[in-house]
């Protein structure tokens, strides 16, 4: 798209009244571009506008950190000196586990990062000291670069430091956002910051601005809100936390933050994480811009490029990082960004004739720094031809480098010392903001439902507590928590954490708590009450994405339901708090509670839920939804009171208030809310995205083990003849990487319990689709099947297939549905929709395997024989 705006096409359009959000002022309108400056405030911090009018096009940002006017003249002065090389290396962003110390001195890297569950030396116990010491040689070896700019280091602390052992992990964003409190954001950001200057690093990677129109976007909760009203007024006070209240130059209190991800990452079709957003402009502009207003505003430094497309029937970006309407057309020009832009990672991959080493499309769009983990090497090659053969203009390399030399000189490191030095360096008291997350913790939960004011419970109070996450802290801390996905870490993980249980018991005395978590031998009855505490699971983008399945928690995690079943209608009230990332059809379980609480993802201070729980010295509940809660399975999107949520977003109870809820319906409409059966499928069925699609579970089989070994939460499973472990195809740890070692054969398959009726994708001539990169070509025979219970099953000899794709690039393969059933699947039954089987050696990364609808009539299609 040319870089003229499609507002012509778009004016006559109208939002939805959900898409009214708020301005703050100063703000100018009428037919000259609006400009957005400093919000009104309210105690202090930026207000939450009851309603702001719609702008007609993009707003220039009067940002409050206007930098020092002599950094100009010292910026130039030093880019004069730089060799094309040196220019590359400061685009360059590599992962810590890819790179030593010595090759930030060899290739002069701007900066570096550490993706979620990367430690330094690998431990996840890592110490600040630990820390400390990586960043230092970074730090040092960048100074002994001829140029001598100092390396940054960015790190994902999006609620908290969260990467880092012993550090106070806050409430995630859509727990914040049902607190109403811009000052309580800015005190987590600034908190924030001292634990990021406690371990040396330089750079967040928040706040996420994303205004989420789809729950079943597994990165709901890094949302504030559905409401860009409240997004405006975080996005502001999140950004001057991090950064000090910046003017001229970054405090040594502060770190450089990041508006992310630029933009409409909340907005897909289908909660399809990395998808389509079809947003008209004017949505855009109104809706998914607000934060970035607010955060430019306060002087956020640095922008993240989202992984989403824009299309529609008047706009085809495309893949937002190769867009250089959305970079350099909107960002930079219209609304006057003279900070940098970073991709997300891997992001450049994804462009349209792109690879993760190699895309002079998103440097000509107006990527700045490129975050490149695995493959830097290459991509500096890559690039330093691309602008030798004059493929990327020497101006735009000159124009990224000219913005990370801003933001460093902004951010005060040509002046700081080693990060050892620094502020807050190594100081223990600088991670722990325990009474701050308890705080956060009271102000985010909300209350739903409180029959004969239940809640809150007497201090001489004798309860049961029973539930899967009530003594669980990785569980209440959700994904982004030491690790990735949040998964794989127990209590013991969190020595300065505290659990709801033990808040609990803190708080009435243990002798007066009793722990049963599956609720079995226990007799309500003898309790003054029963404490049940559920809900999701840790999951984090991608692996969280809920698809096409419904969202009721009762098929999602069935044991929840079965533990209420035993507790409930005993004659002693239960108290349930629900434990989650995002609104959930929850109409059974609350049904069965007489008091309903939704804790969102508390963090590490689970005694914030026991002192709402618990009369005491503390105001009660205060928290209000900011997510509307949905009345049904399939009620998704919902974003509107028209649209009848069970809970309309800004509900929520006080203590003295009981709500009327009465017996909700329980109508479920199975596991999905479209497709399936007979007839015609229309959306593909996704099999393994990042990590298993329910139903199905991957596995590895061999002689060791033919009944199959499952492939665990890490990616890992191992026999003497086959091994898995995760690995990238698309995006970070999206893929299982099997090698069969030669001594024996071997299949990496997905199945589930039962078997399917799958018809409708033989009637919609599907293929079974998956991307792969082969790193070792088959040296046997290699098949890929479909089972319909074995000895049912249809099989493809993929031999020559494998042997014909490029060694380590990523391929796509598509294989005709209805050849399985022509070779013998029987589509009505199928419970294992993707096998691939060899007894030679052959090494191979799969991703992304989903039957599609249609696809067997693509021109790339591979021929059944």
């Amino acid at each position: 798209m040319h870089w003229r705006s499609t507002l012509a096409a778009v004016l006559g359009l109208t939002l939805a009244a959900s898409a009214t959000a708020a301005v703050a002022a100063p703000e100018a309108h009428g037919p000259k571009q609006p400009v957005i400056g400093q919000p009104r405030t309210e105690h202090g911090c930026a207000r939450i506008e009851k309603s702001l009018p719609t702008l007609k096009d993009w707003p220039k940002i009067e940002s409050q950190l206007k930098g020092d006017r002599r950094d100009e003249a010292r910026i130039k002065a030093i880019l004069k000196d730089m060799t094309l090389a040196e220019k590359v290396g400061q685009m360059t962003q590599p992962e810590i586990a890819a790179i030593t110390p010595q090759d930030v001195t060899t290739y002069g890297f701007g900066s570096v990062l550490n993706g979620g569950g990367s430690w330094p030396g690998g431990n996840k116990k890592a110490t600040p000291q630990d820390w400390l010491k990586l960043a230092d040689a970074y730090w040092e070896a960048s100074k002994q670069t001829r140029t001598k700019i100092p390396v940054i280091w960015g790190i994902d602390a999006v609620h908290g430091n969260n990467n880092v052992y012993g550090a106070t992990v806050f409430p995630h964003n859509i727990g914040l956002g049902a607190a109403h409190d811009p000052c309580l954001v800015r005190d987590i950001s600034e908190a924030t910051a001292e634990q990021i200057r406690a371990t040396g690093q330089d750079w967040a990677f928040a706040p996420t601005l994303a205004v989420v129109r789809d729950d079943r976007w597994g990165r709901t909760y890094e949302g504030f809100s559905e409401d860009p009203r409240i997004t405006r007024a975080y996005g502001f006070e999140a950004v001057k936390g991090l950064q000090d209240n910046a003017r001229k130059r970054i405090g040594e209190d502060g770190v450089i933050a990041t508006a992310k991800h630029f933009i409409g990452d909340g907005g897909t079709t289908g909660g399809k994480d990395q998808g389509v957003n079809p947003s008209t402009e004017q949505e855009m502009i109104n809706i998914h811009g607000q934060g970035y207003y607010g955060a430019l505003a306060a002087g956020a430094q640095t922008v993240m490029i989202s992984f989403n497309s824009w299309t529609n029937d008047v706009i085809n970006e495309g893949k937002v990082h190769g867009s250089k309407y959305v970079q350099t057309g909107i960002l930079k020009e219209k609304m006057g960004f003279d900070g940098l832009l970073v991709s997300d990672w891997n992001g450049i991959g994804q462009v349209t004739g792109c690879t993760n080493a190699s895309c002079p499309q998103a440097i000509n769009a107006g990527m700045d720094i490129i975050m490149v983990p695995n493959d830097w090497k290459a991509f500096i090659t890559n690039t330093i031809a691309q602008v030798e053969s004059g493929e990327i203009p020497m101006a735009r390399i000159d124009d990224a480098v000219t913005r990370i030399l801003r933001v460093k000189l902004r951010a005060g490191t040509f002046d700081a010392p080693k990060p050892s030095q620094r502020e807050h360096a190594g100081e223990q008291e600088a991670l722990l903001h325990k009474e701050l997350a308890r705080k956060a913790v009271r102000e985010s939960a909300v209350l739903l439902k409180n029959n004969e004011r239940v809640l809150p419970l007497s201090k001489r109070s004798k309860v049961l507590v029973v539930g899967k996450s009530a003594d669980n802290i990785g569980n209440q801390s959700g994904g982004w928590t030491l690790s990735w996905q949040g998964t794989g870490n127990t209590n013991a993980d969190f020595p300065n954490g505290t659990s709801i249980l033990k808040g609990i018991q803190d708080t009435l005395g243990a002798a007066n708590v009793t722990f049963a978590e599956t609720a079995d031998n226990v007799e309500p009855k003898n309790f003054d009450a029963v404490i049940a505490v559920i809900g999701e699971t840790p999951y984090a983008e991608g692996v969280g994405d809920i698809g096409k399945r419904t969202l009721e928690t009762a098929r999602l995690y069935p044991q929840d339901l079965a533990v209420l079943d035993k507790v409930s209608g005993k004659g002693t009230p239960v108290v349930t708090v629900y434990v989650g990332g995002r609104p959930m059809y929850m109409n059974k379980e609350i049904n069965r509670s007489d008091a309903f609480v939704a804790a969102w993802l508390p963090g590490t201070e689970g005694q914030g839920i026991a002192d709402l729980l618990i009369r005491g010295r503390h105001n009660g509940f205060t928290g209000k939804l900011s997510y509307s809660w949905p009345r049904s399975a399939c009620q998704t999107p919902l974003n509107d009171p028209s649209q009848d949520p069970l809970f309309k977003r800004g509900y929520g109870l006080r203590d003295w208030q009981t709500g009327n809820v009465g017996k909700l319906d329980e109508t479920s409409p199975g596991g999905t809310c479209s497709g399936g059966g007979g007839g015609t499928a229309t959306e593909d069925l996704e099999i393994f995205n990042r990590t298993d699609v329910a139903p199905y579970k991957s596995y590895i089989g061999s002689p060791e083990n033919w009944g199959g070994t499952e492939i665990g939460p890490d990616g890992q499973a191992s026999h003497a003849e086959i091994n898995v472990v995760q690995s990238d195809v698309n995006v970070q740890q999206d893929a299982l990487k099997a090698t069969w070692t030669g001594t024996g054969p071997g299949q990496v398959y997905l199945q589930s319990p039962a078997g399917t009726d799958l018809r409708g994708y033989g009637n919609a001539n599907a293929a079974i689709v998956f991307d792969v990169i082969v790193h070792q070509a088959p040296a046997n025979r290699t098949v890929i099947s479909a089972h319909c219970v074995y000895p049912c099953l249809g099989e493809f000899d993929a031999t020559n297939a494998f042997r014909g794709l490029p060694i380590g690039q990523k391929s796509t393969v598509k294989l005709s549905v209805n050849c399985f059933a022509d070779k013998g699947l029987d589509l009505e039954n199928v419970n294992t929709p993707f096998l691939v089987y060899t007894d030679g050696a052959f090494q191979a990364s799969f991703a992304n395997v989903r039957w599609v609808p249609k696809a067997g009539a693509d021109p790339d299609v591979l021929p059944c024989t």
